[in-house]
């Protein structure tokens, strides 16, 4: 068990190789972990189809046991294999955080949501962007922390000082499941992982992701 203290906290980036490995993000160094996945060139074909009429996508609390229903969905070819998709991740979102509820963001964007480095005050996030790039992240080591938000004197992130290094900005795989620690997680204020919303190329778009963050009975 990692036990170093509160102030030793970092928010490193780890890749898990296996389902397995999503766990380190409970270790109090880690800020991001993500695992790799192949693309889905069902869900590949549907959201192409289905992303006009999805507008700016949608959000639910759900059952984590059970997920979104299909019925909430453009009635399309392949829209089964998604909601089986979100099924899976709300399922292990749940195992991994202990929630029984979660509450599920399907965005549908075709710029930056987020296009400023930052931290959330949330607790640990899921990501997974199906279409588009997916979530960009600053490595710890590459940051000046002091220059997030108001610290940036109005400055953008090339021209605060917050880029340190832009040898250590990386970028989550499509498909990925990505879980982001945040400001609100246990003993981990002010070292939220520090990320941002990637561009987006216009034969990308839209971005489609999914977002899950636990709710509490």
């Amino acid at each position: 068990m990692i036990t170093a203290a509160v102030s030793e906290r970092t928010a490193e980036i780890v890749e898990a190789s296996a389902l397995t490995g999503l766990v380190r993000i409970f270790e109090a160094e880690v800020g991001l972990c993500h695992l790799p996945r192949p693309s889905d060139p069902t869900i590949d074909a549907y959201l192409v189809a289905a992303a006009p009429r999805l507008g700016a996508g949608l959000r639910q609390v759900v059952p984590v046991a059970r997920g979104l229903p299909a019925s909430i969905l453009p009635d399309l070819p392949g829209r089964q294999a998604l909601v089986n998709d979100i099924a899976f991740l709300a399922a292990l979102y749940g195992e991994l955080l202990g929630c029984d509820h979660a509450a599920l963001r399907l965005e549908v964007v075709g710029r930056a949501m987020c296009p400023r480095f930052h931290v959330d005050r949330t607790g640990i996030r899921l990501l997974c962007t199906w279409r588009g790039p997916g979530t960009e992240w600053l490595r710890e080591n590459s940051a000046d922390r002091s220059k997030l938000g108001a610290g940036a004197g109005g400055l953008d992130d090339a021209g605060s000082g917050l880029i340190l290094d832009p040898g250590g900005i990386g970028r989550v795989a499509p498909y990925a499941i990505a879980l982001l620690k945040g400001e609100l997680w246990q003993g981990h204020a002010g070292h939220g992982v520090i990320h941002r919303s990637p561009a987006v190329p216009p034969e990308s778009a839209p971005r489609v992701l999914l977002a899950l963050d636990a709710v509490w009975d």
